[in-house]
């Protein structure tokens, strides 16, 4: 029953987490991050199982920081990051214990000034979108976002659109996901939105 959303705006890329952790119909817990910072402009929310979410999560998180600390402080882009993940996902797949793991990479290129989104299931497929969302959420969002997402919002429109979409969420979601947390990645780096 997780929710994650991604909406990529002119001037960076939002992300939205359900907080509630849920093992079947019950409730766990109701603060739980479902995203790591990668570097200072990537962000990864992820949904799948609560074990293998937590520790692909963790593990993608340390190589992508020791790769940072292995070529002197350079970070790696949005695309090379993704590029990583697709790749352990694909890799793991085909393995005898694979991660059910689905995430969403926000990040800004720096160097190119410009935001991105990536898509990524756990059969290793990936692919750069302007909004996506995994779990329960593509259901009910995707015809929102569909409708009222333009290419050129800005983060203030994207939050506006992210609200639409989470009140749909909460007038057809069977269960209360305890609402969400919400980040953006721009040039800046990362930040909560409360």
């Amino acid at each position: 029953m997780d929710i994650i959303l991604g909406i990529r705006v002119a001037d960076g890329t939002i992300i939205a987490t359900s907080k509630a952790a849920t093992r079947g119909i019950s409730i766990l817990k109701d603060t739980d991050d479902k995203t790591r910072v990668l570097n200072k402009h990537n962000l990864v929310a992820y949904t799948g199982e609560s074990g293998d979410t937590v520790q692909f999560a963790e593990y993608v998180q340390a190589n992508i920081q020791l790769y940072s600390m292995r070529e002197n402080d350079i970070e790696l882009s949005p695309k090379a990051t993704a590029s990583f993940v697709r790749n352990q996902l694909a890799t793991s797949i085909r393995s005898r214990k694979p991660y059910q793991v689905n995430v969403l990479i926000g990040g800004y290129d720096t160097k190119s000034n410009t935001p991105s989104l990536n898509w990524i299931d756990y059969l290793g497929t990936q692919v750069e979108l302007p909004y996506g969302a995994h779990g329960y959420a593509a259901f009910y969002a995707n015809s929102l976002l569909d409708k009222h997402y333009k290419k050129n919002m800005d983060v203030e429109q994207g939050l506006a659109l992210l609200k639409m979409c989470l009140k749909e969420l909460e007038t057809r979601m069977p269960i209360d996901f305890k609402g969400v947390y919400v980040k953006v990645v721009d040039k800046d780096g990362i930040r909560s939105i409360d």
